[in-house]
């Protein structure tokens, strides 16, 4: 919040778009508050009505169907149904005129959901459209639901698929796995009004399951339908998570005999449910839905009134943008120039637009730009100028004397008269400095430092033919990289006097390369007398300092050539090349050189012998 308010306090732009957002907003989102709060009430309410409605709907579609079928149960007051209830024997012309009389009933109802119609006295005597005439081989009586009607002879009674059993299938016909509703009343003596038998009217399920799922809640939502002890009845295929529901929603016990609604929270989103009782049968109509869907269109609603409140946002920073261009948007673009030359982006260019004191600005800001990359572009080639004369000169520093002790060497095998020897040493010496020398050229091949190095050992091997031996390995592809000239000749230097000069016996210098990555690396190793600890350390830490005019003066111990190599390899190539001095006392030393892997990359043709 601070920084918001030191954002409006410190820019003009910034205080007048605030002040536009205020005054246009402020109004519309109390008007499209108060529009959401009428409106959300209004759809809600009409959606929770209509959804009421249709669970009435289908009840009252029910009861209709029911009592159309209920009509069939007139037939207990049909004579010929009575005397054939009540006789202990029948023709065949009895029993064919109280079928045709169920033939008669369902031409004229058009009971297409009705799958038999049975007669059966209390002593099992009876007739189905689907059987006939038949006997039962048990008491009719033993049936609960009989024993009930036989209690209550003015009771019908409607049992759902799961409370029927096997008994209530009199004429012992079974449905399958088809879902069947049986309706049932007693049968009475006209006179005497004793029971005298019941009549069974079987009705197919599928009404149901067509009324459940014709009508719909919400856009998810379904219908499903409870007996009078609320067991499912049926229940359309839902998901695992709606079948659960389902089991667990029980209606309030003060609005089970009432249609009403009711929110349900649940552990997901909220639920919608509306229920009603069918009246003839007493069942309960329940219905369920996200309460999301119920409510959608004052959702959209809702979006409408944020959509428009956005758009009025957008109009009124259009319309500030406009307004207060010509007034700050130029200070604001010669600010943001500045920031980015105060960064270190010196091309940073203002565009002046007008003749104003906003244009003025800019172009003395051009000016001054333009003036500063001048005085760093002549920095840098000073400082460029510097660093290779600084380079030059630590090239140029390399052991002097190793030219001084071979003219000895050469005067000596003068005098003695070994003109042989003098031949082969002047021959060494001079190719050692044609390639020292390199025409003033940074870079050779790799392929040329390892000459450079065997003319230095060849010289160094006639006058120390009794202690020095020497091998080069390696691989002919990594001779073709380029390398800094005077790399590894200071580094075989050093390992000859501080390694196998003060050895007993024959001392080995071994050059070798591999490769890693994208680095070659160049091993100068010698299995001279090594280097103590502490004395490595020292030399570790020396070779990562800054050459100083005095270190040159001290060359005995051999860190100055060390440090030299190490200070050239990275002003070139950068931190991560350089030298690496690793050692064992007693045993050896082992210096690795580390340069990029590259032909071209920092290499010119000016600065680069590779022949």
């Amino acid at each position: 919040m601070m920084r918001i308010t030191r954002w409006i306090s410190s820019s003009l732009r910034a205080k007048l778009l605030a002040l536009f957002i205020v005054l246009s907003t402020i109004p519309l989102i109390a008007v499209g508050l108060i529009s959401y709060q009428k409106s959300y009430q209004s759809i809600s309410t009409h959606s929770k009505a209509s959804s009421m409605l249709q669970a009435d709907m289908l009840g009252t579609n029910m009861d209709n169907l029911f009592k159309d079928t209920e009509r069939l149960l007139e037939l207990s007051n049909n004579p010929q149904v009575i005397h054939f209830l009540f006789s202990q024997s029948e023709t065949y012309q009895e029993a064919k005129e109280i079928l045709q009389t169920f033939t008669l009933y369902r031409d004229t109802y058009k009971y297409e959901n009705v799958l038999n119609i049975s007669l059966i006295n209390l002593y099992g005597k009876g007739i189905s459209e689907r059987r006939g005439i038949f006997q039962s081989g048990s008491n009719p009586l033993r049936n609960p639901h009989f024993q009930t009607l036989s209690q209550n002879p003015g009771l019908i009674l409607r049992i759902p698929p799961p409370l029927i059993s096997g008994t209530d299938r009199v004429d012992g016909f079974t449905y399958g796995d088809q879902g069947v509703i049986s309706i049932m009343t007693a049968v009475k003596q006209r006179i005497t009004h004793e029971v005298i038998g019941f009549i069974i009217v079987d009705l197919s399920d599928s009404f149901i399951k067509e009324f459940c799922d014709k009508v719909t809640i919400g856009t998810t939502g379904f219908f499903y339908l409870l007996d009078e002890q609320h067991n499912p009845i049926y229940v359309p295929p839902v998901q695992a998570s709606d079948l659960a529901l389902v089991q667990d929603t029980e209606i309030p016990e003060q609005e089970r005999k009432w249609s009403g609604s009711f929110v349900l929270q649940t552990t997901g989103p909220p639920r919608f449910i509306v229920h009603t009782s069918s009246l003839s049968t007493g069942w309960t109509i329940i219905g369920i839905a996200p309460l999301q869907e119920i409510v959608a269109e004052a959702n959209r609603i809702r979006q409408l009134i944020i959509i428009s409140v956005g758009l009025s946002i957008i109009f009124a920073i259009t319309l500030h943008y406009l307004l207060t261009r010509r007034l700050t948007r130029p200070i604001q673009l010669l600010q943001h120039k500045m920031r980015l030359t105060a960064s270190g982006y010196l091309e940073a260019k203002v565009k002046p637009d007008g003749n104003d004191e906003i244009a003025d600005l800019g172009i003395s800001f051009n000016i001054m730009v333009e003036q500063i990359k001048e005085l760093l572009e002549q920095s840098i080639r000073k400082q460029q100028q510097l660093q290779k004369a600084e380079l030059r000169t630590l090239q140029a520093q390399i052991n002097p004397h190793f030219l001084y002790n071979t003219l000895d060497s050469i005067v000596w095998m003068a005098e003695a008269g070994n003109h042989d020897g003098v031949i082969r040493l002047v021959k060494a010496l001079s190719g050692f400095f044609r390639l020292s020398l390199n025409k003033g050229r940074d870079w050779i091949q790799i392929r040329s430092e390892l000459a450079h190095v065997q003319s230095y050992l060849i010289i160094q091997q006639m006058r120390y033919h009794d202690i020095l031996e020497f091998k080069v390995e390696v691989a002919e592809e990594l001779q073709e990289y380029p390398i800094l000239n005077m790399t590894l000749q200071p580094l075989v230097e050093n390992a000859l006097y501080h390694g196998i000069k003060n050895k007993r016996g024959k001392g080995l210098i071994r050059i070798g390369g591999y490769t890693d990555a994208n680095a070659i690396m160049l091993t100068v190793s010698d299995n001279g007398i090594g280097i103590p600890g502490e004395r490595l350390a020292f030399l570790r830490e020396s070779i990562e300092r800054p050459i100083q005019s005095e270190d040159t003066d001290d060359t005995s111990q051999g860190g100055f050539g060390l440090q030299n190599v190490h200070q050239r390899l990275q002003l070139y190539f950068g931190a991560q090349y350089g030298i690496r001095l690793d050692s064992s006392e007693g045993y050896g030393t082992q210096i690795t050189v580390r340069i990029p892997k590259n032909r071209g990359g920092l290499r010119d043709e000016e600065d680069y012998a590779g022949r």
